[in-house]
């Protein structure tokens, strides 16, 4: 059976989306096309809004709708605290947290050759300018190869700028099961093993 061309166009374009295979983009057409047209209208009005109105913050390259996101404009932050996250949604799960009252920098990705993203592709220029000696630089990138290899050639460019660097701590959830864990994940957790207060 051939598809109408409109619904052609529209599974090739939700296709594009990360994370979204041809399957998963034929249920989402469908889906969409038995939906109401005041409910499409609201979400190509919501897509349109979101791209006129966003940008990134000129500081830390988080996504804003104001001059300067929250955060950077926050004067209560610790200014002395610096974590650097690959992507926007990294910001958001450690707000959620609440453990954390630094400032952000974004990468908006990381290093990868074989994709041909490099060091000059991330926002890795515009943060050397923020970094301050006795600054602590916590690097919070994923632990993919890729996330690895961001965090160590950050480390070689931060550390001779006088700033402390950090990387997150990596260990076993909430709740979890040793028996379950991985090598990798039961390896970092006994690095990164603290000692109880007493």
């Amino acid at each position: 059976m051939k598809y109408p061309p409109s619904l052609v166009s529209l599974i090739r374009e939700l296709s594009r989306l990360p994370g979204i295979g041809p399957k998963s983009a034929q249920r989402l057409a469908f889906h969409l096309f038995d939906q109401p047209r005041e409910d499409i209208e609201r979400l190509a009005q919501a897509l349109l809004e979101a791209k006129s109105e966003l940008h990134t913050c000129p500081v830390c390259f988080n996504i804003t709708d104001h001059d300067l996101c929250d955060v950077c404009a926050d004067p209560l932050r610790d200014q002395q605290l610096l974590c650097v996250v690959e992507e926007p949604g990294d910001v958001i799960a450690i707000e959620r947290s609440g453990e954390y009252n630094g400032l952000y920098h974004v990468l908006h990705g990381v290093i990868s050759p074989m994709n041909g993203v490099g060091p000059e592709q991330l926002y890795i220029k515009p943060l050397l300018p923020r970094l301050q000696p006795n600054m602590e630089v916590i690097l919070a990138t994923g632990t993919t190869v890729e996330g690895e290899a961001t965090a160590m050639y950050l480390q070689r460019l931060i550390e001779p700028l006088g700033a402390t660097v950090s990387r997150i701590a990596y260990g076993l959830p909430v709740g979890g099961a040793l028996e379950y864990a991985d090598e990798v994940t039961l390896g970092r957790a006994m690095m990164g093993r603290q000692k109880i207060s007493q």
